[in-house]
């Protein structure tokens, strides 16, 4: 071999496997070497253990190594403490049962002292037990034995009243019992021998919660005084919260505090809320703010603020919730919203004056306060609802006649909110704090504009509220109206933005109330028009105020039109006006913002103008012609050239349709003029432009005669037009497949295929005739097999037809 061709060959012939192999390859390796590694340890293992033998066993137990798969590791779904724990639990459980079985059925067959005997040394066993365990290091066993013998005391003091004390009152003896039993299990957690075990103390929290509730159902059953004996247990419960470093105990006493507060919150709230008259009042009142001690309690040496604002909150609508309830008892119905919301606002007093106290403390209050003014607002929201939406109901009766008031105008369908009459005050009140309690200049803008949404609320009800005459009650709305459209010259963008959807709603509530007088409709429209136009000046609120303005423009067209008793086809003529003034307005901002929504509402109003006019076809010819119009003259800024599009569209319609009027039999007579020189032209342009589509060039030509006669061939019972009408079609199909045209080739095709489904529809009315009855839904399931089994067939040949048509012209 030369000595050039190992060096130049050799590189070729190297064989490098792809990355995918090649991770193939070391994965594999590296398994083998992990499960060698394996043997290697057992063995290892093995050897070690035979070492640390006797040397006789060692021979005896030589055995050739062999290598051995790695032995696989056993999935433990429990641990070792947890397996001991339920052990230990279902051990105690099981005992406590036996003795509770002991106690209450083979209690009889011993006499007084066996029985005393009996439980008491089974008890204080029981009780001794855990210590010796303690010493031994096994804590969770005498945890076990420990509740053990708390359940034994149990049923000592059952079996001591029922063998000695059956005679007593037995409330009284639970209240006594639970008392003692938490006194003693305390003691017994505290001793310095079982000071480990962590069962004791919660238990004797857990009893502590029954001994005030029972004095109190047993001396009076009174709801007032298991009310306090209810919060006097959840103050000393939160008292051992605050005190107590013992997570367990601190558990225990957190959910006692809670659990047993809440049920005392919620008798003595029913208590205020039921109360008769100011001396049960007062009563209710003393609870709840006994239960905002303890919450203000809480939160002022609570651990953590995230703990702490809870029960400070709950401490602010409590005192509200008291004083409130009080004040009740004193005031008329309607007004008793206003003096909570006056009650919760007097705790923002507290905040600035309150510096000594906490900061947390200080925030509770102040939440709380909102909270009292969110409640207000929400009960205030009934009236905006029925004021904002009721004028709806006019829709279907408009301009039946005047209603007698502000009040009957808005509430026409829906009743109106009872204790409506303070809904004003409620919302000034508030809107009055939003802007001088919060200072922070974070939440000082956000304040204001919800003091601008109330205040707006204010003077949209309180016309309703105050019953004033119908037409003064829309001269409020107007104002306001007027007003917002103003504070939309703000340069603010979250102010000018509140400020036009005010605007916007109160307008077209006002326009709603309007709907109930023929008078009151046109000049309610004619003044907002005149409102929203003026205020469409401004181009940050032109792209709503200017749609809004044509839209009302729209509006008070029509009505005119219904007030000249006009029919409702000649009004169309009016409302035509709003979409020539918005091609006019939309030529004269330009690259505007407001110039596409003008357009838009323009466009609108023209559609509603053709829907006007359609019972009248020689009117909707009219109709359609001078919308032609306005689309043409939108056409010519150089922007807006796709519009010769519809202008062209509605010139083709408005021509069909005054063919029709004129009960032209042959329309080809009028469409054949306007297709040939449309073809000519189209070909004209294609041969300067040939990038021009032929949608472009030839389909506007096409439709203006293939349309109109393929509607003539569907009423014609003759032969002649269709035979015609379809070789055209074929021709221009044809035509289209040959140079490749979308447009001729779609158009033909499409007239063709309903000409031929004209001709052979009767043919196929009668074959179905002659068909049986199961003939055509087995057809019907044999076609949708047969498109099931090749269904990725026609798939991809209705692919390949949208590509091949994509590609033409």
């Amino acid at each position: 071999m030369p000595h050039g061709v190992t060096p130049t060959t050799l590189p070729s012939m190297t064989h490098l496997p792809p990355p995918v192999e090649e991770l193939r390859l070391l994965d594999a390796e590296l398994w083998q070497l992990d499960a060698r590694r394996a043997q290697l340890l057992a063995r290892r293992a093995w050897l070690v253990a035979a070492l640390q033998q006797p040397q006789g066993q060692v021979r005896s137990q030589a055995r050739p190594w062999r290598p051995t798969a790695a032995p696989a590791t056993e999935t433990k779904e429990a641990t070792a403490p947890s397996v001991q724990n339920v052990l230990l639990v279902l051990g105690g459980v099981l005992l406590t049962l036996a003795a509770a079985v002991f106690t209450l059925v083979s209690w009889g067959h011993m006499g007084i002292a066996g029985r005393a005997l009996v439980l008491g040394a089974v008890t204080l066993a029981t009780l001794a037990v855990p210590v010796a365990l303690l010493k031994r290091g096994l804590r969770s066993t005498a945890e076990s034995v420990a509740g053990l013998g708390l359940s034994l005391t149990v049923l000592d003091a059952y079996a001591l009243h029922e063998a000695a004390l059956g005679g007593t009152d037995g409330t009284g003896y639970a209240a006594a019992a639970s008392a003692v039993l938490a006194a003693a299990w305390a003691a017994y957690g505290l001793l310095p021998v079982t000071a480990a075990l962590r069962l004791p103390l919660p238990c004797a929290l857990a009893a502590g919660q029954f001994p005030l509730l029972l004095w109190a159902l047993a001396s009076d059953a009174r709801p007032y005084p298991i009310t306090a004996a209810l919060l006097v247990t959840a103050g000393l419960d939160a008292v051992v919260a605050l005190r107590v470093a013992a997570a367990p105990v601190r558990i225990c006493a957190v959910v006692g505090a809670y659990g047993v507060g809440a049920w005392g919150v919620l008798g003595a709230g029913w208590l205020s809320l039921t109360a008769d008259g100011p001396g049960a009042a007062a009563r209710a009142g003393a609870l709840l703010l006994l239960a905002a001690g303890i919450g203000l309690g809480a939160a002022w040496w609570g651990p953590g603020r995230q703990h702490a604002l809870g029960p400070a909150i709950a401490s602010g609508l409590l005192v509200v919730a008291a004083l409130g309830g009080v004040a009740r008892t004193g005031v008329p119905s309607e007004w008793v919203v206003p003096v909570h919301l006056v009650l919760g606002a007097a705790l923002l007093g507290v905040v600035p004056a309150g510096r000594w106290l906490p900061e947390v403390v200080r925030d509770g209050l102040a939440w709380a306060s909102a909270a009292v003014q969110a409640l207000a607002v929400l009960w205030a929201l009934p009236v905006v609802a029925v004021v904002v939406l009721g004028p709806a109901g006019w829709l279907g009766r408009v301009w039946s006649g005047a209603p007698a008031d502000a009040r009957a105008a808005v509430a026409v369908e829906v009743p109106w909110p009872p204790g409506a009459v303070t809904a004003p005050v409620v919302l000034v009140v508030v809107a009055a704090v939003l802007t001088l309690a919060i200072r922070a200049e974070p939440w000082r803008a956000r304040a204001r504009l919800g003091a601008l949404g109330l205040l707006w609320a204010a003077a949209l009800v309180l016309p309703a509220v105050l019953g004033i005459p119908y037409a003064a009650g829309m001269a409020a709305p107007a104002v306001t109206t007027a007003a917002a459209l103003h504070l939309c010259r703000t340069t603010a963008a979250a102010a000018r933005l509140t400020a036009l959807v005010l605007a916007l709603v109160t307008a077209l509530g006002l326009t709603l109330v309007s709907l109930a007088s023929q008078p009151a409709t046109l000049v309610v429209l004619s003044v907002l028009t005149v409102l929203f136009a003026a205020a469409s000046w401004r181009a940050d609120v032109a792209p709503f105020t200017a749609p809004a303005a044509l839209a009302l423009a729209t509006g008070l067209a029509s009505a005119t039109g219904a007030a000249a008793d006009w029919p409702v086809a000649r009004t169309a003529l009016l409302v035509l006006a709003v979409p020539a003034a918005a091609a006019l307005l939309a030529a004269r901002l330009g690259a505007s913002r407001a110039t596409v929504p003008v357009e838009a509402a323009g466009a609108a109003a023209g559609l509603l103008a053709v829907g006007l006019a359609v019972t009248d076809p020689p009117l909707l010819a009219l109709v359609l012609a001078l919308c032609g119009v306005v689309a043409a003259a939108t056409a010519l800024r150089p922007d807006r050239r796709p519009a010769g599009y519809a202008a062209t569209a509605l010139f083709v319609l408005a021509a069909w349709v005054r063919l029709s009027v004129w009960d032209v039999s042959t329309p080809e007579a009028y469409t054949l003029p306007v297709t040939v020189p449309a073809l000519l032209v189209g070909a004209l342009r294609r041969r300067r432009d040939p990038e021009v589509p032929s949608w472009t060039a030839y389909g506007p030509g096409l439709a203006a005669t293939f349309l109109p006669s393929l509607v003539a061939v569907w009423a014609d019972p003759h032969w002649t037009r269709p035979l015609l009408l379809g070789t055209a079609a074929l021709l221009v199909t044809l035509l289209g497949a040959r140079h490749r045209l979308q447009a001729p080739l779609v158009l033909g095709g499409s007239v063709l295929a309903l000409v031929t489904l004209h001709e052979l529809a009767p043919y196929v009315v009668q074959v179905t005739g002659a068909l049986p009855r199961w003939a055509p839904p087995a057809l019907a399931g044999a076609l949708l097999l047969a498109l099931g089994a090749t269904y990725e067939q026609r798939l991809r040949d209705v692919r390949r037809m949208r590509e091949s048509l994509g590609r033409m012209n």
